[in-house]
C-alpha cells in the first residue's frame, strides 16, 4: 500500500515515520510513504501555494492550481483514493481506516491557514477527513494519525494480526484490561480468573470488562451498537454490581 503525502512542511515526517511498525512497515516493503512539497507544484518564482480569501476576511487561502496539479501528478491508476485533511471532514475511526486500507493508493492532502479553496473539496478530493472537533495549524499531524492507523489493518504490518482484531475499537468496544508481571504489584493482584485455565471463562471475563469500560468511559458507543444476546445479560450484570455498590 503506498500513502502520499501532500503539504508545504515535509520536513515534519522525517522523525514521525522513523521508528516502529510504520519504519518497519517500510523496510519490509509492505506499505511506501511518499511526501511532496506543495511548493513543487506551483508556476510563479516565489512558489505561492496560497493568497487572500474573496470578501475580505482575514487569513490565507490555499490557491486550487498547486492542488490540483500536485494530485493529478501523483494519483496512480486503479485503486485510489485522494483524501483531504479538514476539521469539516468526516471523523476518523477504526471503520474508516480499516476501509481505507483496502485502497493500494491513499493521497493525502495537508491544509493550512484558514483553509484551501472550496474548489479543492468540490471536485478534487473523494474524501474529506477529521481526526476530532479541534483545529489544528495544519494537517500534517492528522496525516500522521491516519498513516499509522491504516497501516495497522494492511496485512502483515502489525506482527500478530490477532492483536489488531482485540485493538479499542476494532471490536465495537474499548479494549478489556491488560496485565503483565508481577502478578502482585504493591498488593494490587492481577485478576486470578486470567490464571484459571478456563479459556471460555477467561473469554467471557474480557468481554464483560470490555462492556463495563466501554459503559463508563464512551456511552456513545454502546449506545450505537447492535449488542448480542450475551452483550446484553453482561450489561445487566454490570448494572446490577453497580446497585450494589
Amino acid at each position: 500500500m503506498r500513502f502520499d503525502i501532500i503539504t508545504i512542511f515535509p520536513g515534519i515526517f522525517e522523525s514521525l515515520f522513523a521508528a516502529g511498525i510504520i519504519k518497519k512497515a517500510q523496510d519490509k516493503g509492505m506499505i511506501e510513504i511518499q511526501v511532496h512539497n506543495l511548493r513543487d507544484y506551483t508556476a510563479d518564482k516565489y512558489r505561492q501555494v496560497d493568497d487572500r480569501p474573496y470578501g475580505g476576511l482575514e487569513g490565507m487561502v490555499f490557491k486550487p492550481e498547486p492542488v490540483f496539479k500536485a494530485v493529478e501528478s501523483i494519483r496512480q491508476p486503479g485503486r485510489s483514493l485522494v483524501c483531504l485533511l479538514t476539521p469539516q471532514g468526516e471523523l476518523f475511526n477504526s471503520k474508516l481506516a480499516e476501509k481505507l486500507a483496502t485502497y493500494r493508493q491513499v493521497v493525502l492532502v495537508c491544509g493550512r491557514y484558514e483553509g484551501v479553496d472550496e474548489r479543492v473539496s468540490e471536485y478534487l478530493v473523494d474524501e474529506e477527513i477529521s481526526i476530532g472537533d479541534y483545529v489544528l495549524s495544519g494537517g500534517e499531524l492528522a496525516a500522521a494519525v491516519v498513516v499509522e492507523a491504516v497501516s495497522r489493518f494492511v496485512p502483515g504490518v502489525v506482527g500478530r494480526e490477532e492483536s489488531v482484531r482485540h485493538d479499542s475499537f476494532s471490536t465495537g468496544l474499548l479494549d478489556f484490561p491488560q496485565y503483565t508481571r508481577p502478578r502482585d504489584f504493591l498488593g494490587h493482584k492481577v485478576p486470578s480468573v486470567l490464571f484459571s485455565g478456563d479459556h471460555q471463562k477467561i473469554a467471557r471475563w474480557r468481554l464483560k470488562m470490555a462492556l463495563e469500560k466501554t459503559l463508563a468511559k464512551r456511552p456513545d458507543i454502546l449506545k450505537s451498537r447492535k449488542l448480542s444476546e450475551e452483550e446484553k445479560k453482561l450489561l445487566s450484570e454490570i448494572q446490577e454490581e453497580r446497585k450494589e455498590s
